[in-house]
């Protein structure tokens, strides 16, 4: 093996094990939501057989995918804590490579550069806290969105589909996503076929749970029952509504309100990247390409194109909804990163905002001692910051602003 090939390869070693290392020095800490919620679950699937455990849903409020590798890591010889903190570990891997086979679409003849972006997600302080830490399942959803993305790149429609699809029956907070997926098939780059591959996908993962005896109707309706279960208009989250004070027992009208408000944005951002890229052309299903047309005139949908629309709405969504936690930014978390490694002139800071916002945001949780001294406002007007900053560069993309 030639000696660049072997100090790569090194390299690339000892960022893995050290990424382990770190999270192994997490691992013994509890977090409230694995005393309350996660560490009861996995109790009560032991003490009920296993997969059998699945044939009644009603101990946990998550999708069966989830508790499919549950109970598949309760038949191993390890400490129950360790097991599922392990289980989101090894999707932050995924993450890695993900985010490396997206980088380099970008930069094929500097493979250092999507090394280099796949070690930093590996050590952003989200994505360690969130599976070292805090024995949270993001990574899951966000490693099946990622390698969503990478197949639009790539061309794969039907692939792109399923692994959103997945990705949505791991966790209710993929959705933020979706509007990619509509802005594609608008634009005439996907078939609108290829999204019956989102429900396909989802419901095939249902299956196992109703063979084995549950209620079909209570698997279709979980992510319903999620969403009332929180009635604040923040729970932590570097959201707008950091900035919003109404009287106690006054939240559902601004709830309400939010929605709409949300809703009704995420159809504009929707409607002006279509109609930014409807003149442009190009076949269905044809691989996007890797360059970056910015300032440069309208643009097709290169891949540079996807990823900050992609970026665009992972920040955009859960900014402007109520109820969001803080983790709800973890996918723009991974996202900012990979997008400032596709354009590193522009958007280098992007992922410097969005950690202090995110990360920040967890510190109120999971430190409480240092709670008094977080701005909270300021937080969100770090994320504010940084979805005015991806919007910006998202609109030189298509062309609709020159600078």
């Amino acid at each position: 093996m030639p000696v660049p090939v072997l100090a790569a390869v090194a390299v690339a070693v000892a960022a893995v094990a050290s990424a382990l290392l770190l999270r192994g020095l997490l691992l013994q800490y509890e977090s409230s939501d694995w005393y309350y919620f996660l560490g009861p679950w996995y109790r009560y699937i032991a003490a009920h057989g296993g997969f059998q455990a699945l044939g009644d849903t009603g101990f946990s409020d998550y999708n069966v995918p989830y508790l499919y590798l549950m109970a598949a890591l309760g038949r191993l010889p390890v400490p129950a804590l360790a097991a599922v903190k392990c289980l989101s570990v090894l999707f932050d891997l995924a993450l890695a490579y993900y985010t490396h086979r997206i980088v380099a679409l970008r930069w094929p003849h500097r493979p250092w550069r999507p090394f280099a972006a796949a070690v930093t997600v590996l050590f952003l302080p989200t994505v360690v806290t969130n599976s070292g830490w805090w024995a949270q399942a993001d990574a899951i959803f966000t490693a099946f969105l990622l390698g969503g993305v990478h197949h639009l790149l790539h061309g794969r429609p039907w692939w792109t589909c399923a692994f959103f699809g997945i990705a949505l029956a791991f966790k209710l907070q993929a959705v933020f996503l979706f509007p990619l997926l509509l802005v594609v098939v608008l634009a005439r780059r996907m078939p609108w076929r290829c999204l019956l591959a989102v429900p396909a996908a989802y419901l095939a993962l249902d299956v196992p749970a109703v063979l084995l005896g549950a209620d079909p109707w209570q698997l279709l309706t979980v992510y319903a029952r999620q969403t009332g279960t929180y009635r604040d208009l923040t729970l932590n989250a570097p959201s707008v509504y950091q900035f919003v004070s109404v009287p106690p027992g006054e939240d559902d009208p601004v709830r309400r309100a939010g929605v709409l408000v949300a809703g009704a944005l995420v159809l504009a951002l929707i409607a002006l990247a279509v109609r930014a890229l409807r003149s442009t052309g190009g076949a269905a299903g044809e691989p996007l390409a890797d360059r970056s047309t910015a300032g440069g005139g309208r643009a097709g949908l290169t891949g540079t194109g996807i990823l900050l629309l992609a970026t665009v709405f992972a920040i955009a969504v859960p900014f402007l909804l109520p109820s969001m936690h803080e983790r709800y930014f973890y996918v723009a978390d991974v996202l900012s990163v990979i997008v400032a490694f596709h354009l590193p002139r522009q958007l280098w800071y992007l992922p410097v905002l969005v950690q202090l916002a995110s990360f920040g945001s967890y510190l109120k949780f999971i430190a409480p001692g240092v709670a008094p001294y977080l701005s909270m406002p300021a937080h969100g007007a770090l994320m504010l910051l940084a979805l005015v900053a991806v919007l910006r560069a998202a609109a030189r993309e298509f062309g609709l602003l020159r600078v």
